[in-house]
């Protein structure tokens, strides 16, 4: 018995310490904090640039981040967000993601069948895929699994098919791509260079029916400023035309339709 009371004695002392202590040091946080990670849709995909939800709500309050980058909340958290701390409602782009790839089956040449384990990653890092274009899609779905909002599914085509009313734009998607064919881009583009092989035109051609070869056709003809043509060295030392890209997203829409109809293989579509 004496030992039983001694020992709640010392539990008791001990709790009362603790509980002194914690009222004592306790540091008060900003109840903005709460509300803020309350509001926000709890997917901690990181599309806003923090590890979580929870991060960015401390992060708006104790280093004013924007309020803005919440991809998957959209304006709407925006408008809530702004009444509790008070700042202005800023503009909101919605973003979605584009997989930049159409050299699905039949349509890009395949050099093997690959018996791997099934992973994007793994299949890039052993053995390059089991298509001749080491820069388009592996079929893997990578980018598939990596989505926390279902807004992804392979295609029959072996392409991924990204779903645009479940699509935020959070970027997941893209950073399990291992070939970087995936891009977030604004809702309101809708033209596109559907490929991203930086070989040479003659190789191009073999590897795949729809992908570019770098004759700069469209770049000639799109807006001022929204295409270039990228310039890749090769293995002689020589830079050479490899690949038409969008510099400018918000120019490329008004691209004459005669630059997408003369693109010899189609690379280059307005969706």
């Amino acid at each position: 018995m004496i030992a039983a009371f001694a020992m709640g004695g010392i539990a008791l002392f001990f709790a009362l310490f603790l509980l002194f202590a914690y009222k004592q040091f306790a540091v008060e946080e900003d109840p903005r904090i709460a509300q803020i990670e309350e509001i926000l849709p709890g997917a901690n995909c990181g599309a806003c640039g923090y590890a979580g939800c929870r991060q960015y709500a401390e992060a708006i309050i104790k280093e004013n981040a924007p309020i803005n980058k919440c991809a998957p909340g959209g304006e709407e958290v925006i408008k809530k967000i702004a009444k509790i701390t008070g700042q202005a409602v800023t503009e909101f782009t919605p973003m979605v993601a584009r997989v930049l790839c159409k050299g699905g089956k039949g349509i890009a040449e395949d050099r093997a069948v690959y018996r791997g384990f099934m992973s994007c990653a793994v299949a890039d890092a052993l053995v390059k895929g089991d298509k001749t274009c080491i820069w388009g899609c592996l079929g893997l779905g990578d980018c598939v699994r990596a989505c926390p909002f279902d807004a992804m599914y392979m295609g029959e085509d072996g392409l991924p098919v990204v779903i645009e009313d479940k699509c935020t734009g959070c970027g997941e998607c893209a950073k399990a791509c291992p070939r970087n064919i995936i891009e977030i881009v604004p809702k309101t583009q809708k033209v596109f260079v559907f490929c991203k092989n930086e070989d040479k035109a003659i190789n191009v051609r073999k590897y795949c029916k729809v992908g570019c070869i770098g004759c700069g056709i469209c770049v000639r003809l799109a807006p001022k400023g929204s295409m270039e043509l990228k310039k890749v060295t090769g293995p002689d030392g020589k830079p050479y035309p490899a690949l038409a890209v969008i510099v400018n997203n918000s120019l490329i829409n008004a691209i004459p339709e005669e630059a997408i109809k003369k693109c010899p293989t189609k690379s280059i579509l307005r969706i």
